[in-house]
């Protein structure tokens, strides 16, 4: 069958550069799941983002699939364990935005750090308060980094120059410290951070994982940054921990709900955008201009391998 259909907004080095392997590819970016479901069936691959969810009823539809490809890092919409018992090979491609990820939490990082939003919007509204906006330093401080893989590890590399003590903790992994960052035990993490940084899948474990509870045990106040997933982190629970000034500040690319209206619905989005300690941006960490091609050439290159291996 040698074809593709692409379901989502995609960089055209992709279509070119899998075309060139004798593929042939159907751009379809603003067809809706239905009309998925009926054409699927004639497909051996399957390119989405985020659109939709890729679950059991959708693989049993799709019986010539064999494999799909992730625009981005995260696979939490996809039923990963189900399509491997249908023998469907998934792609996805952290390689791509990893360095768009770690530059936006490096700006998320130091906007809080030294209050710019705050600080821009006054003078706009013809305020001049240096004292109320005097901010932090980031040298000497201990970063915490939750989750040590292609987005955990990019953070690290970018604090490089900023001379701070970067420690990591990833559950699945061991032996992994190295110029960037040194392996510690979550209780490490706990104890030492003054920043934490989210970089960790959604999965069973990790939903909810920043909650009351959680914060509660850290010693030192924190600046929180959750660049991952929104349900890693509950939101009220942050909000809560800012009135304590357990969180100095908080950067958040993602949300527990993401996408207006129902963001506007939630019982907290009011407190949230009304708090001048959080910093917001609309899920953009990894969707830079040059992300945006980088994606589609990893993805590429990962069904060029898969061509040779099989």
């Amino acid at each position: 069958m040698k074809n593709i259909l692409i379901v989502d907004d995609l960089h055209p080095i992709f279509i070119e550069q899998v075309e060139a392997m004798g593929y042939t590819c159907n751009y379809q970016p603003l067809i809706k799941l239905d009309e998925v479901l009926a054409i699927i069936a004639d497909y051996e691959g399957l390119m989405v983002r985020s659109k939709f969810q890729v679950d059991r009823k959708f693989l049993d539809a799709a019986v010539n699939l064999k494999f799909i490809a992730r625009a981005g890092a995260g696979m939490d919409n996809i039923d990963e364990a189900y399509a491997a018992e249908k023998g469907i090979t998934l792609v996805n491609a952290p390689e791509g935005n990893r360095d768009a990820v770690g530059e936006h939490a490096v700006g998320m990082l130091l906007s809080l750090m030294n209050n710019l939003n705050q600080g821009d919007a006054e003078v706009r509204a013809g305020l001049w308060q240096r004292e109320a906006n005097r901010g932090y330093e980031l040298k000497g401080r201990t970063v915490g980094i939750i989750g040590y893989g292609n987005m955990g590890k990019s953070f690290a590399r970018k604090l490089k120059g900023f001379e701070v003590n970067v420690i990591a903790y990833d559950k699945y992994k061991t032996g992994f410290s190295d110029a960037y960052a040194r392996e510690v035990s979550m209780e490490e993490i706990v104890k030492h951070s003054e920043v934490l940084s989210l970089h960790v899948p959604l999965t069973p474990e990790t939903n909810g994982l920043v909650n009351y509870e959680y914060l509660y045990h850290f010693r030192k106040p924190i600046f929180l940054l959750n660049t991952s997933r929104g349900k890693v982190v509950q939101t009220q629970a942050v909000l809560n921990a800012i009135k304590q000034g357990k969180i100095l500040g908080a950067g958040l690319d993602v949300l527990e709900v993401e996408k207006f209206p129902t963001l506007g619905e939630q019982p907290w989005f009011y407190e949230l955008k009304q708090n001048d300690k959080v910093l917001l941006s609309p899920h953009v960490g990894g969707w830079t201009f040059e992300s945006y091609r980088k994606i589609s050439e990893v993805m590429a290159q990962k069904i060029k391998n898969l061509e040779i291996k099989t």
